[in-house]
C-alpha cells in the first residue's frame, strides 16, 4: 500500500461537505489526497478554503487547455494555493505543455488524456479519426516528451500507458463492485486499476455520494488486498 495513493474527488461547492469528506477519509492504511474540480475551484469560497488547507495532498483539477502563454499565466495565478498536483489537457499541444511545465515549479504537472466519459463513438462525433486507445497512447508519448510529472488516463489504458510513460499514472473511472457507471464509460475497480499499472486512483461518488464515507473507504481499501 505504501506506493499507492487514493485521491478523493471533492465534487461539490459546499465547504461543509468538503470538511465532512476530509474528516471521514483520514487513514494510515494508504496515502490520501484531495482532488478539487472546477465546481469547487470556481465557487465563491473555494480558493479561500484551499489556501487555508494544511498538511494535505492537494490536486487542482483545472484541466487547463489554451494557448501556451495563457496556460503558463494561469499556473502563475494559482501558485499561492501551493497545489501538489495540477492538470492540463495534453490536447493543448506540445508548446503549451512545455510552457506550463516551465512555470509549474514544485507543483506536479499532470497531463490529461482522453476523458473517461468518452468512447470511440464520442470521439468520432468530435472529429477524431483515431480510436481511444491509439489516441491515448499517442498523448502519453507526448507527455513523456514534454517531461510532465504525471498522466491521467482511464484504468483501461493504464497498462498500455505504462509502457511509454514511466512516472505517475492517475486513473479516474473507479467504481466499487455494484456501483452505477453514471456518466463515465471506461471504468473498472480500484484493484484492477492498480494491477494495470496505476500509481494513484481518483474516487468520488463511490466513496462520498451514498452511505457512510468511512465505511465506503474501508471497503475500497480492503478490496485492494
Amino acid at each position: 500500500m505504501k506506493n499507492k495513493k487514493i485521491f478523493i474527488a471533492c465534487d461539490t461547492k459546499s465547504i461543509k461537505k468538503i470538511k465532512k469528506i476530509i474528516k471521514n477519509t483520514q487513514t494510515s492504511k494508504i496515502k490520501i489526497g484531495y482532488k478539487f474540480g472546477l465546481e469547487f475551484l470556481n465557487s465563491k469560497n473555494g480558493r479561500i478554503f484551499i489556501s487555508k488547507l494544511k498538511n494535505k495532498i492537494t490536486f487542482g483539477d483545472y484541466k487547463f487547455s489554451d494557448i501556451p502563454n495563457t496556460c503558463s499565466s494561469a499556473l502563475k495565478a494559482i501558485k499561492d494555493l501551493k497545489f501538489d498536483y495540477c492538470t492540463i489537457h495534453i490536447s493543448a499541444g506540445f508548446d503549451a505543455l512545455k510552457a506550463a511545465k516551465k512555470t509549474s515549479g514544485r507543483t506536479k504537472l499532470v497531463g490529461v488524456t482522453i476523458l473517461s466519459s468518452l468512447d470511440n463513438k464520442a470521439l468520432k462525433e468530435i472529429g477524431f479519426n483515431k480510436e481511444v486507445k491509439k489516441l491515448v497512447l499517442h498523448q502519453a508519448k507526448l507527455a513523456t516528451k514534454a517531461k510532465l510529472d504525471a498522466i491521467v488516463c482511464s484504468p483501461q489504458e493504464a497498462s498500455m500507458v505504462r509502457k511509454v510513460f514511466k512516472k505517475e499514472i492517475i486513473t479516474p473511472g473507479i467504481r466499487l463492485l455494484g456501483d452505477k457507471v453514471n456518466d463515465q464509460k471506461r471504468i473498472t475497480t480500484a484493484k484492477k486499476a492498480f494491477d494495470n499499472g496505476a500509481t494513484s486512483i481518483v474516487v468520488g461518488r463511490s466513496i462520498t455520494a451514498k452511505g457512510n464515507i468511512k465505511n465506503n473507504l474501508k471497503k475500497l481499501i480492503q478490496s485492494l488486498k
